[in-house]
């Protein structure tokens, strides 16, 4: 199955995660982050991305994207915070009331998740329509929030 990013990815941004205890997580988190942004993108991007045309017979209104034409390099960074935010952390932390180093690490990289999606979404997705193997300037398609595009 399709991944983001990997365990040697996570060492760039948390250089000690594997001394905890668990010596590697394995691609099931990688699996889970890939289909979760896949997800979020279906959900938040994709149906205003103008790639897409709505059918109204069809119950939700229309396609998915086909993952295959994302730059996944784009995703490394987001999928790197989502998985240590939502998979990892969450798996270390003893949920203290109190807190937790583990939980504040969570909390962290959950909003540096938000942070690092709301960017890719406003500076534009890369998703290759043409399945030319390249991203031209027409392929970067921003998400435009609240203003009005004719």
């Amino acid at each position: 199955m399709a991944t983001f990013a990997t365990d040697d990815n996570l060492k760039e941004y948390e250089p000690q995660i594997l001394e905890y205890g668990i010596q590697e997580f394995g691609s099931t988190v990688h699996e889970k982050t890939y289909d979760d942004l896949i997800r979020l993108l279906n959900i938040k991007w994709y149906p205003n991305s103008q790639y897409t045309t709505n059918n109204i017979s069809i119950v939700g209104g229309g396609e998915k994207l086909t993952n295959s034409k994302l730059n996944s390099n784009q995703w490394v960074r987001a999928a790197c915070y989502h998985v240590l935010a939502y998979y990892i952390y969450p798996r270390l932390s003893t949920f203290d009331p109190d807190g937790d180093s583990f939980q504040n690490k969570m909390n962290y990289y959950k909003q540096k998740f938000e942070e690092e999606f709301d960017l890719i979404l406003r500076d534009g997705v890369h998703y290759d329509i043409d399945s030319s193997g390249t991203f031209t300037d027409s392929e970067k398609k921003s998400f435009h929030m609240g203003r009005l595009v004719r």
